[in-house]
């Protein structure tokens, strides 16, 4: 082999034409199970990115821009802001204002989640704290099986003489 083969060997090698047909090669192959991977993606049908990837990606984009844009409006004097050719823009009361006014808001929203909360709840004295709809007291029958073997009780609900007894009386 001539050092001229060898050469043109290589560069057929890298040429668009031969890396196009390689992707067409790799692009028939078919895997029967969806849930197969190559090398550590799953294959599926659709490309390109999901939704929900997008919007992700365009929501964080458009945070960073708009925090940009806020701690600009908020902080740099206006002569520069005039400089720059910007002479229309909001009061600057409204820099302190609004997040002044969200931090409140959350708060006020938390202490009326709390509160409805504690309506909600039933008092400690109410039987309801330990009796509902889905109580069931255990079943006092034995049933009687031949062998050693005893089925599995059904589920239940321990009683509160027995808690109480198990909690705070001393064992003996």
């Amino acid at each position: 082999m001539s050092k001229e083969q060898t050469m043109a060997d290589f560069s057929s090698l890298n040429s668009p034409k031969r890396i196009l047909s390689l992707t067409k090669e790799r692009a028939t192959v078919s895997f029967p199970d969806p849930d197969d991977k190559v090398s550590g993606f799953a294959v599926s049908e659709e490309h390109g990115p999901k939704p929900s990837e997008v919007y992700g990606f365009v929501g964080s984009i458009s945070t960073v821009v708009t925090t940009v844009i806020f701690l600009v409006w908020a902080y740099v004097p206006e002569p520069w802001l005039h400089s720059v050719g910007i002479t229309y823009y909001p009061s600057r009361y409204w820099a302190l204002a609004v997040p002044a006014y969200a931090m409140v808001t959350i708060v006020l929203a938390m202490g009326f989640y709390l509160g409805l909360n504690f309506m909600a709840t039933p008092p400690p004295t109410s039987l309801n704290t330990m009796f509902d709809d889905y109580s069931r007291e255990p079943s006092s029958s034995v049933p009687s099986v031949e062998g050693d073997e005893l089925p599995i009780e059904p589920i239940s609900d321990i009683g509160i003489n027995q808690v109480n007894d198990l909690m705070f009386n001393p064992a003996e």
